[in-house]
């Protein structure tokens, strides 16, 4: 593979039809397209810039990532609350892109999945990071693989500093922010199962998760029901240290653009 594209970012922002301005990047000048969406908390240049994804993927590609709404440096009218999938057809529109290789993280990846069972002509892959679309059916359920159980040290430590950095985005000092990450938490309600039929789905999928995140449980569906696709287990990775910049393997990258290269239109 080549070697990395020492351009910076382009960043800009966009208002929403309902008036919320998101800040968004794009990188690269050739190829295909690909919108890539960080996970709750987070922010697309600690998730996408800060760990060489979004460098590795625009030496073909034109990439383009988001901080969805209530998050980083886009607009948070309901703060603590995730981004919705209609911001990133919105931005799609808005730099014309027509179809993409879709890539979301935790978060970002359950976006992927809502805008694959709304939005299938808009996609030219759809790939899921520390994410998938799990089983709906109690009898599948029950027939999914056990995951391994084991703790990763270092996902607590990665966890504390993904809170600092979303608090320091809204504005507050470090020592306030470190205040933030260490109070408890309520953790967000479970969204519902995703309402969609995968036999419909005929591009490539893939999915790629530590194998102490849980792996199984978030693809067995994935690997039961699609006609394509690829899953990537990295060993002894869990959901943060995947693609955490200090802990992330290179499997992570080298996947996602072996994948995309592999698929492209």
């Amino acid at each position: 593979m080549a070697g990395p594209v020492k351009e910076k970012p382009v960043k800009d922002y966009f208002t929403t039809s309902d008036g919320i301005r998101i800040h968004y990047m794009r990188l690269g000048s050739e190829g295909s397209h690909v919108v890539l969406i960080h996970g709750y908390t987070a922010n697309q240049y600690g998730t996408w810039y800060a760990n060489g994804i979004m460098d590795a993927l625009a030496v073909n590609h034109r990439v383009v990532t988001l901080d969805c709404r209530n998050h980083g440096r886009s607009d948070k009218p309901e703060p603590g609350q995730p981004g919705i999938p209609s911001d990133v057809i919105e931005l799609m529109d808005l730099l014309k892109i027509d179809k993409a290789h879709i890539h979301g993280f935790s978060m970002g990846g359950s976006i992927t999945g809502q805008l694959l069972a709304a939005h299938p002509e808009r996609f030219i892959t759809a790939s899921f990071g520390g994410s998938g679309i799990r089983e709906a059916d109690p009898e599948w359920i029950a027939r999914v693989p056990p995951d391994n159980e084991k703790v990763d040290p270092e996902e607590v430590r990665a966890s504390r500093l993904l809170r600092i950095n979303a608090s320091m985005d809204k504005g507050l000092s470090r020592e306030e922010a470190e205040k933030e990450a260490d109070r408890p938490r309520e953790p967000l309600p479970p969204r519902p199962p995703l309402r969609i039929d995968l036999s419909k789905v005929k591009i490539p999928v893939m999915a790629i998760n530590g194998e102490l995140d849980h792996p199984y449980e978030k693809t067995f569906r994935l690997w039961r029901e699609l006609k394509d696709f690829t899953n990537v287990i990295l060993p002894g990775k869990s959901h943060l240290t995947s693609i955490a910049p200090a802990t992330m393997p290179r499997e992570y990258p080298d996947s996602l653009v072996r994948f995309i290269n592999s698929n492209d239109i």
